[in-house]
C-alpha cells in the first residue's frame, strides 16, 4: 500500500541574507531533541511525501529481484507514476530519519523563498539501511583502515541502487542524497542512472568558487577546512571536489580528531551539550588557524550545535544547504522550461 503524505503549510521562518550560509539552527535543534528523546528513531516518525514499502531487508518491495551491485537494478515501472511532471526531486534518506527530516526542511525552506509554492518531491527512506553502515558512527579513530571495506559495500550499494529505482518509476526528475556517507557509493549507486544524479561535494565546490573567496594569505591558494566522520574524510570525494575548483582543503590531524572531533559527539550523545559545543569550537578553530577561509561541516551530527550567533557558527558551512540549494534550482528551471513547452 503507498502512503502519500502532502506538505500543508508554511513553517514560517525567515531566511538570511544571500550573502550569508544559512542553517536552520533552531529546528534542526528542535527535531534533534524530539528525536533523541526516542529509543529508536524509526519509531513514531513519518517523513513528508511518500515512503516505498520495503522488504525485510529494507529494499523497497517493487526491486527485490535486483542482485549484484555492479550492474543496473531492474526497473518495475509503476502503471501510474506519482510524479509525472518531471520537476520532483527525488530523495534517497540517509542513514538517519533526522539527517532526512532536516534535508527536507531545507529543500522546502529554499524553494519557497519569497513565498513561492515548494519543489515537488518524493522521499524513499528507510533507517534498516543504517545495518549496513558499520562506520556510520564517528566514534572510530584513523586506523588506515579500507573504508569500503568496513562499510559493507555491497550491501550498501545494492540497497541504495533499489531506492534510487525506486525514485526513478515514481517520477523523480533528479537524485539526491543528504547523507554524508552515503555519498562513499555515489560513483556506484549513480551508475546507469539516466535522470542527474546531485553530488553534495560538487554543489559545494561551485558555491564556494562563486563566492570569490580571498586567500587569507599572500601567495597561498584559498583554503577550506574540512571536519567530519574518519569514514567520510578517507573518502576523499570531499577534497577532491573542493581541489578541483582550485582550494586547499585543510584536514584536522589525528590528535584533534581522536581528542576533540570524537569526544564532542561522544559528548552530544551523552547529552551535554555543553562540552560538545566547546569541543567543536576547539575543532573548527584549530582549522581557522590554520588559515582556512571557512570550515565545511561534513557530519549530520553536529549540524545546529552551535547557536546562531556564535562567531564560529558563522565561519562554518553544512554542505546540505548547497545541495538543496543545487536541486531547487534544478527543479525550478526543468519546471519553468515545462511551462515555457506548454504556453508554447
Amino acid at each position: 500500500m503507498w502512503s502519500l503524505e502532502m506538505l500543508e503549510g508554511s513553517l514560517g521562518m525567515s531566511f538570511p541574507s544571500t550573502n550569508s550560509w544559512p542553517i536552520c539552527t533552531d529546528k534542526v535543534n528542535k527535531i534533534r531533541t524530539r528525536c533523541r528523546t526516542r529509543a529508536n528513531h524509526s519509531e513514531g516518525i513519518k517523513l513528508l511525501s511518500v515512503l516505498a514499502p520495503t522488504d525485510a531487508g529494507g529494499n523497497p518491495s517493487e526491486a527485490r529481484n535486483f542482485s549484484g551491485s555492479s550492474s543496473a537494478p531492474r526497473r518495475h515501472t509503476l502503471p501510474n507514476p506519482l510524479l509525472g511532471r518531471g520537476d520532483a526531486v527525488g530523495i534517497i534518506g540517509g542513514s538517519s530519519v533526522l539527517s532526512t527530516l532536516v534535508f527536507l526542511e531545507k529543500l522546502v525552506l529554499w524553494s519557497s523563498k519569497g513565498g513561492e509554492k515548494s519543489v515537488p518531491f518524493v522521499v524513499c527512506s528507510d533507517p534498516a539501511l543504517n545495518k549496513h553502515l558499520s562506520l556510520c558512527s564517528p566514534f572510530h579513530s584513523s586506523r588506515g583502515r579500507n573504508v569500503r571495506t568496513e562499510l559493507n559495500e555491497e550491501a550498501a550499494v545494492e540497497n541504495l541502487r533499489r531506492k534510487r529505482a525506486f525514485l526513478e518509476d515514481a517520477g523523480a526528475g533528479c537524485v539526491v542524497m543528504p547523507c554524508h556517507l552515503c555519498h562513499v557509493w555515489h560513483e556506484e549507486v549513480s551508475k546507469g542512472c539516466d535522470l542527474p544524479f546531485l553530488h553534495v561535494a560538487e554543489c559545494l565546490a561551485r558555491e564556494l568558487k562563486r563566492a570569490n573567496l580571498k586567500p587569507l594569505e599572500a601567495g597561498s591558494d584559498v583554503r577550506i577546512g574540512l571536519l567530519g566522520t574518519n569514514a567520510v574524510l578517507m573518502s576523499g570525494f570531499y577534497q577532491e571536489q573542493l581541489q578541483r575548483q582550485g582550494f586547499e582543503v585543510v584536514l584536522p590531524d589525528k590528535a584533534t580528531m581522536d581528542h576533540i572531533y570524537i569526544p564532542a559527539v561522544e559528548a552530544l550523545h551523552r547529552k551535554d551539550i555543553e562540552g560538545a559545543q566547546n569541543l567543536l569550537r576547539v575543532a573548527i578553530q584549530v582549522l581557522l588557524i590554520r588559515a582556512a577561509n571557512t570550515v565545511v561541516l561534513a557530519s549530520d551530527e553536529l549540524q545546529g550545535l552551535l547557536p546562531r550567533d556564535d562567531p564560529l557558527w558563522k565561519k562554518s558551512i553544512d554542505p546540505m544547504d548547497a545541495l538543496a540549494r543545487s536541486a531547487v534550482e534544478w527543479a525550478k528551471s526543468k519546471g519553468k522550461k515545462r511551462h515555457n513547452q506548454g504556453e508554447a
